[in-house]
This record gives structure tokens, sequence and C-alpha cells, in this order.
């Protein structure tokens, strides 16, 4: 069902559509087929104008077999058309799907528009004369559902049939019988006259470019390529598997042809000290993980801070605690990364909001890294990592050079310092093995600033403070703080993360019921924008959603001492936007002092 979603995705965005997807599948590696609990979802939105959500609420449902069905009823619309495989209704399925009646029969879908279609049955036909077994042909009836979305929706075939071929075309058999199946369902909902009405739906009026379809992990893994070569850098990846940031490895290892080194490690720890080893050695390191990658790597993390050296740490949110909801997406991580290790350990932490952005986000990560020779920790979630929108591809000359400069070799005797800074308190990268050079590495604590070992405690506050404000300082390196509305109203709407799309989209509807609202999305999460505190002034209620229990609300309390009111989701689903709205239009209702 993924490949099937992803399919439909690429062939609208080839239309010219605007799109916004929600893929959603199963927490469980080999979930029982036919359960609750087995099925896998992709939703998907496009649209003629800019969206950034994949929709609220389903206008088509497709759905393979009851579980499908009952799991996902409730999101479609009143009238919703339901495309239904009734093959698939047999006793055994209705069991499995925990129904005590049959929904095709029982008058519980009269509301909607239902269309009943012997999906197998006309899948076997299109496939009978291939010789294949009854299980392989099966397997071809989401080709079959997708050629009929296909005609219903005026989507051209050929993106699929290229992807058949690219995928299949050295298993001829399996090739072919997933063709005749796509074309079967075009054909089935050309002809058939169940059907009374088809729809189209015009491209979309986006900036004029070369667009690319892209999804968040894709894009990030491009992200980091574009920055290992704006900053001349080859580029190491040092991971253990984890869902859901796997697919950054498996992007990266497939480019080796542009410096790309990626190891894939026997744990979490032996990958954060691979990429400690390669920032040393000065490459380009990251290392990319989820939340419980990130409680593993939390003592190597700690070296790198003490160490000073550039390098960027990914995690991709998902549900938790423990091994939680692994394939459904959360933001609860971000108290985990800014204080979850031991000691005065502080690092910057930036935030990706939407599958695009997650190619620009470590490119201004790894500037920053490399500026403040510091680790930075870059947060997507499920939702944002899993998702696809389509991308304006960017020319390299446009993106932003990222200098990085070793200091050179010395003879002239004078001692290096490993540990003298520059006016930013950024100390100098140093090349193992470069003459004159050489200094003392490890966890014990630095001497200011020779980098020799030192237990002096007045030592052990200044560089601790040295830390701590060189973290600060880039608060004054990254951009203000915008708003997108009014500059001072009665409601702003601050978000963070995969947030955004629905944040973005309620406030704009509310703005056209002319209320004053806005909207801030923080990318920069430590340290804050500089303009914040002042920003939070200019509104009378601050409303902060979260997909945890409150975790930036608490921060933006601590330090600014400014009441806000939390809206929170913690069902492994994004929000929806009306859910946004009802808050806004709640609260902006209430009168209460500023």
């Amino acid at each position: 069902m993924q490949l099937t979603g992803s399919q439909f995705t690429n062939a609208s965005a080839m239309a010219g559509n605007d799109v916004a997807t929600f893929p959603d599948f199963p927490a469980e590696i080999r979930a029982p087929k036919g359960t609750r609990a087995g099925v896998s979802g992709f939703q998907v939105q496009f649209a003629a104008d800019e969206i950034f959500t994949p929709g609220d609420e389903l206008d088509v449902l497709v759905a393979m077999n009851p579980a499908a069905l009952v799991t996902n009823l409730s999101d479609v619309v009143p009238g919703g058309l339901l495309l239904v495989n009734e093959d698939s209704f047999t006793d055994k399925d209705l069991k499995l799907a925990g129904c005590h009646t049959n929904p095709l029969e029982d008058g519980s879908l009269d509301s909607y528009r239902l269309v009943r279609i012997p999906m197998t049955t006309l899948t076997r036909k299109s496939v009978e004369d291939l010789g294949l077994s009854t299980k392989l042909a099966d397997r071809c009836k989401n080709f079959f559902a997708m050629g009929l979305v296909y005609w219903l929706f005026g989507r051209e075939l050929t993106v699929t049939l290229e992807f058949i071929q690219a995928k299949f075309g050295d298993k001829a058999e399996i090739a072919q019988a997933n063709e005749r199946a796509l074309r079967a369902g075009w054909h089935f909902g050309e002809t058939t006259e169940i059907f009374d009405i088809g729809y189209r739906v015009a491209p979309a009026r986006l900036a004029p470019g070369t667009y690319n379809n892209v999804m968040g992990n894709q894009a990030l893994a491009w992200g980091l390529m574009a920055a290992a070569r704006q900053s001349d850098k080859d580029l190491f990846l040092g991971s253990y598997p984890i869902t859901p940031a796997s697919e950054i490895l498996h992007e990266l290892s497939r480019h080796k042809n542009f410096a790309v080194r990626t190891f894939q490690a026997e744990d979490e720890i032996a990958a954060m000290c691979a990429v400690i080893g390669a920032a040393f050695g000065g490459a380009m390191a990251v290392t990319t993980t989820s939340g419980p990658g990130i409680a593993l790597k939390s003592e190597a993390m700690g070296l790198a801070v003490i160490l000073e050296l550039p390098m960027l740490i990914v995690s991709v949110q998902r549900g938790g605690p423990s091994t939680g909801l692994p394939t459904k997406t959360e933001q609860a991580d971000l108290l985990q990364v800014l204080f979850g290790r031991n000691g005065e350990c502080p690092m910057p932490v930036l935030a990706c909001r939407s599958p695009a952005d997650c190619f620009d986000v470590p490119v201004q990560a790894w500037r920053i890294a490399t500026r403040f020779m510091t680790p930075v920790i870059v947060l997507s979630d499920g939702y944002v990592a899993n998702g696809a929108e389509p991308w304006r591809i960017p020319r390299l000359a446009d993106l932003p050079r990222i200098p990085v400069r070793h200091p050179k070799a010395t003879d002239d005797g004078r001692p290096f310092h490993p540990y003298s800074r520059d006016a930013l308190l950024a100390r100098p990268w140093a090349i193992p093995g470069t003459p004159g050079l050489m200094h003392r590495i490890g966890g014990l604590e630095k001497e200011d600033p020779t980098g020799n070992v030192c237990y002096n405690p007045e030592n052990h506050q200044r560089m601790v403070n040295l830390r701590a404000e060189k973290v600060e300082r880039i608060a004054d390196d990254i951009p203000r703080q915008q708003v997108h509305g009014p500059e001072q109203g009665e409601v702003l709407v601050l978000s963070w993360g995969g947030t955004f799309g629905a944040c973005a989209t309620a406030v704009e509807h509310c703005l056209q019921q002319g209320m004053q609202v806005a909207h801030a999305h923080l990318r920069y999460l430590n340290p804050l924008p500089a303009n914040l505190g002042d920003l939070l002034q200019q509104y009378r209620q601050i409303l902060v959603p979260e997909w945890n229990r409150g975790q930036l609300r608490m921060l933006i309390q601590a330090k600014y001492l400014r009441a806000t009111i939390g809206l929170n989701k913690i069902q492994g689903k994004p929000f929806a936007v009306q859910e946004i709205v009802d808050k806004i239009q709640t609260i902006h209702d209430c009168q209460v002092p500023k």
C-alpha cells in the first residue's frame, strides 16, 4: 500500500499538482494480515493551490479489506466515496477485522457513496494466462486499485509503467502482471457504468523552476551532501539502523560518487564514537537515529561537546517511550536533546518543518557547527521524514558557501593552543598529523587554552561557561524570528517541527475570517531567536500546539515568564487543521488580560 500511495503521489506531482502525503503503516514488522493492527495506509492530498497538509478528512477511501475500512471510515467525509474490494469481505476477513456484521450489508455505510468492486477476481482474470500462482496474482490487486483511481482522477499511467519496468524488469512475468493489473483497473473505470463522475485537478500555481517530488529523509540526505559540497568536505555517516531514520543511511549509501562514506555500526554507541573520530579527522561527520538511539549516544555526545568538534546528530522522532510506537510520529524528544546528558552539556538544536525543509536545515546546521566548532542536533519526526511534497531544486551556485578553515603547520617553536578562541569563542579545527599542531584529546576537562588535562575548579567553571556562552552567541548569528500575520494582536500560534503545515493552514483560515491571529514557526530551538521574547509580548494569548505534553511550552514559560496555552496531541497522528482552528477560535473569543 505504501508503494501504491507513492506512485499515486508521483503521478500527481508529474501532473503539476501540489502534493502532501501521510504514510501510516503498522508498528510491527509483520503485523497479522487482515487485522486492524496490520492496516497499512497512505493518505495524499493533491491540489491546484499551495497546500501544507495531507488533509483533515478523506473524500475518497480505497479499502482492500474490512480492517482497512473500519480503521479509516471515521476519517471519511459524509457522502465521501468508498471504493471497496468486495472479494475480501469473507467471513474469515470479517472475523480478523473484529466485525460482527458485514458493513457492506448492514446499512452502516448508507451515508457514503459505496462502490463494491470484485478487485481480486478482476485482477486474477487480467493475468490468468501468465501462469502465475494465485498468491502472486493476488499481489497485483493493489495495481488494479491504483489504475482505477488513476482513471477517476485523470492521472497518466506513464510514471507507474516506467516504475514497474525499473523495479520488476528482471522478472518479466511479474512486470507484465502488474502492468496488466494497472491497465485493467483503468479500463474498468473507463468502461463500467457505476461511476457517474470523474475528477480533474488543474496544475498548481507554483513558483517557476524545476521540481522533484521528495520525501523528508531523502531530502535530508541530499541536504547533507549539499552541505559537504559547499564546505569542500567528504561526508562520513556513521549510523545504526533505526525506524524512522534508516532511510537516510540507505539514501546516502547510494552516493559514493559524491565522496560519501557510510558506516553501519554494530550499535548506536559505536556509531556516535565513529562520528567523533571522523570529525577529529577533518570530515563532515554525521550520525542519524531516533529517540532510543539518542539515549544510547548521550555519553559520547558529551565527549563531542567537551572536544568542541563540529558534527551533526540527526534525530528522527517517533512515539515513545522505549520502543513505543516506532512507525508513528511524535515530537516528545525536545527535552531529551536539550538536557539528556550528564553535566552542563549545551548543544544547538534545529528542527525541520516539512519534507522540503529537510534539505535546507542540515545546510544551516553544518554552517553553525563549523562556524562555532560545536556538535549540532537536527530534529525531524516520522511525519516529516516519511511525508512527501514537491521540492524546487536549487542551483548549487545559489546555496550558501560554508567556509572551513584549518590551522596551518607551524615550525616556529611556539606552542599550539587547541582551545584558544576567536571572536565567536570557536576553537581551531586542527587536522591530525599537521606538523606542530599535536594536542591532547579525551573526555577529561581541558585547561584553557592549552587543552591539557586540568582539575582546577576555577578552570572547570571557566570552560563550562565558555562552552555555554558559545552556544548562546549563536542567537546573534541566526535570522530574527518572523511572523505570518499581524505584528500584534489577540493570538500568536507558536509551533515547531512537523506541526508547521497544520498551524500555517489553520492561521490562514482564521485570518480570512478576520481574526487577529498570527503564526511564528521556530526552526532554531537552542538558542531561541534573539527577538522572540519581544515578539511574544505583542500578543494577548500564545498558543503552542505540540505532539507531546507541552515541552516547548514549558521552555517558553521558563525562559520568558510568559503564560502560554497548550494544545497537545500524542496519538501518533498529526494535527487536523480544524483542531487548531477550533482552539484558536476558543481563545480568540476569550478575553483574558495580557
